[in-house]
């Protein structure tokens, strides 16, 4: 039993399911399809970095609307589909472009207008909300907000004092999304999932989570799995898996590219002039003006797009050429 996403009745689930195909491959808009109007979506990779952006415009392509995005820090992900008018609410800690650019114009104005409603959160709560749900308990203990506004926003909080220290604890709902959007640098036929660098909230949204759809840059034999590293999401949380080569682009996806800079500038331009803008500069041209993932690849550049963005391999130099020289432009 876990509560609702946003308080509440407590209600009855069933157990979680578990995958066990020995080939779950399939290609990016069947598993785009898997996403219903309306479901709770967790979507990995965080800030600038691995997050599931093939999956995300293969979404948005198909007219998805009404989701809930909960997450911790995030970006272009979100802002994409706020833009593009999937998500009706939002349980994310942050959306945002940090110091390189600022604010999420699309995510802005979505909430600002009332089109999405938000449950603002922190991290480290949605970390022991995700913790309960994977535990089966209908809550967790957090410090973390206390002395903050917080309580204030979330009814569904309760407050307790502790019976062996006497400490006052907020209890927090567990979360248990619908489906986790994750991108990996390698998976296997099976499933099985290698991230490499900071999982960020990726293998608790995979726990937690009733469906997992993954995109990865390569899909490798078991064995090769292994070699690279070993398994970070085994295969039995992972519904299907498609092989995505630049996936996560415009974010990074070390060690295969660097956050492409120059398309973001492009990117935020165009969201920061408004919606109109958006959907004629760039909704129109690399999510609905580009039928598939190849043709978004051709847009953005093709081959000689990823070997710019491979080229912070070359060295500390080449690293700061390929940010200083788009940061310059």
């Amino acid at each position: 039993m876990i509560f609702s996403l946003m308080g509440g009745e407590m209600s009855k689930t069933e157990p979680r399911p578990i995958y066990v195909d020995s080939d779950k491959r399939t290609g990016l808009d069947d598993l785009a399809a898997q996403v219903k109007d309306g479901s709770v979506v967790a979507v990995g990779g965080g800030l600038s970095s691995r997050e599931p952006m093939a999956l995300l415009r293969a979404i948005l392509r198909r007219g998805v609307k009404g989701l809930t995005v909960v997450g911790s820090a995030h970006g272009i992900d979100i802002d994409l589909l706020s833009g593009g008018g999937a998500i009706s609410r939002s349980s994310e800690s942050y959306v945002g472009f940090e110091q390189d650019f600022g604010m999420a114009p699309n995510y802005r104005r979505a909430l600002e207008s009332g089109a999405v409603s938000v449950d603002d959160s922190c991290c480290y709560t949605l970390v022991q909300q995700l913790r309960a749900a994977i535990q089966g308990l209908p809550f967790l203990p957090i410090r973390s907000v206390r002395g903050t506004s917080f309580p204030s926003l979330h009814p569904e909080y309760k407050r307790m004092i502790c019976p062996f220290t006497g400490e006052e604890l907020l209890l927090v709902p567990a979360i248990e999304p619908e489906v986790a959007l994750i991108h990996a640098q390698y998976g296997d036929a099976q499933g099985n999932l290698l991230i490499q660098g900071p999982p960020v909230a990726d293998i608790l949204f995979a726990k937690a989570s009733r469906e997992v759809l993954a995109t990865v840059e390569e899909i490798v034999s078991t064995a090769r799995l292994k070699e690279l590293g070993g398994v970070s999401i085994p295969y039995f949380y992972v519904t299907a898996v498609s092989e995505v080569p630049m996936g996560a682009h415009p974010t990074a996806c070390y060690p295969f590219y660097a956050y492409d800079r120059r398309h973001t500038v492009l990117y935020y331009e165009a969201a920061r002039k408004g919606a109109d803008a958006f959907l004629a500069e760039y909704l129109s041209v690399f999510v609905h003006g580009a039928p598939d993932h190849a043709d978004y690849l051709a847009q953005i550049g093709g081959e000689k797009a990823r070997a710019r963005l491979s080229s912070w391999r070359d060295g500390a130099e080449a690293w700061k050429r390929l940010y200083m020289d788009e940061a310059m432009a």
